[in-house]
């Protein structure tokens, strides 16, 4: 470990963390913490990573034309799992080391999927909108236990979803694009083609990686194909739906009910949807326990030793 290496910290949830604070300067005297109350970008971010060889970084965006400004910048630690916010390529390019690890907040996102699922299921967030209003409205829901539940991305937080689910008794069907045979087999999970699993599913949730393959991937189209009376979940990222085309199957009711804790306008929501009394909404909380905010930030922390520029096996 080089004590004499230089650290700024732009992510968020770390900088409010005192527990990560305290660590990482116990193993790095020269560490500049930021102070902004948003994520930075263009100039104030520039201002804070200047002078610096390592830094840790979440949602702020890390581009060429960022880094062209930090030739002294040696090494990014990512905190979080997702890497849409960062030019991996340009990063790769220019001999920078990039830290990161996948799936350290997994519980945590799986844990509000699985909410989701049962508060969907039992009409919660309708019976909560009438009773703020003054109603005793007790609708009649239904179950999660036996449903068919489709998960469209079967990585680190799908697979921890599949063990959440075991006491429901669900059938699981996947759709991913790697090949997960063996943890398919030990699971009971079926592998099918993303347009069964929309027609075939009770509730649909999302746990892919936002990119070009995947961009959109849920439009009008593909929940025409879902049953009526069923849902979508997605704390994945928000540009995986389009969320005038959610809005419109929640209103026209062909859709029972949908929740995101992810949004395509951060930290805007579509205010169609946060009107609707079948949706359910929060303000992207899916890694925020306490405890995935430790893994991120120790994962983080560890990454700024482990970085390698990013190529053929990476990351591993």
């Amino acid at each position: 470990m080089n004590r004499e290496a230089r650290v700024a910290v732009a992510a968020l949830s770390f900088l409010r963390n005192d527990t990560l604070r305290a660590e990482l300067a116990a193993r790095y005297p020269h560490v500049t913490f930021g102070d902004a109350t948003a994520p930075l970008a263009g100039e104030s971010l520039i201002a804070l990573l200047r002078g610096h060889d390592r830094a840790i970084v979440g949602l702020e965006r890390v581009d060429g034309r960022l880094l062209d400004q930090l030739p002294e910048l040696r090494v990014i630690s990512k905190y979080g799992v997702g890497l849409d916010g960062i030019d991996v390529e340009a990063v790769a390019r220019r001999g920078i080391k990039l830290g990161w690890t996948g799936g350290v907040n997994r519980r945590s996102v799986a844990e509000l999927t699985l909410a989701f699922a049962i508060a969907l299921f039992h009409r919660l967030p309708e019976c909560d909108v009438a009773m703020r209003q003054g109603r005793w409205h007790k609708l009649v829901g239904r179950q999660l236990t036996g449903k068919v539940v489709g998960i469209v991305g079967c990585g680190f937080v799908g697979q921890e979803l599949v063990r959440l689910l075991a006491p429901f008794d669900c059938r699981v069907l996947a759709h991913d694009i790697r090949d997960y045979s063996q943890f398919y087999a030990a699971h009971r999970v079926t592998p099918v083609g993303l347009h069964e699993l929309l027609r075939s599913s009770d509730v649909v949730t999302l746990h892919v990686p936002l990119d070009a393959s995947t961009s959109g991937m849920i439009g009008a189209a593909q929940i025409a194909l879902m049953p009526r009376g069923s849902f979508l979940i997605n704390t994945a990222r928000g540009g995986l739906v389009d969320e005038t085309a959610l809005a419109t199957a929640l209103e026209s009711g062909h859709l029972a009910g949908g929740a995101c804790d992810v949004f395509q306008g951060e930290p805007d929501v579509n205010p169609r949807l946060a009107g609707l009394p079948t949706f359910l909404g929060t303000p992207h909380i899916g890694g925020s326990a306490y405890e995935a905010q430790l893994a991120m930030g120790r994962a983080a922390i560890e990454g700024l030793e482990t970085a390698r520029v990013p190529g053929d096996g990476w990351p591993s």
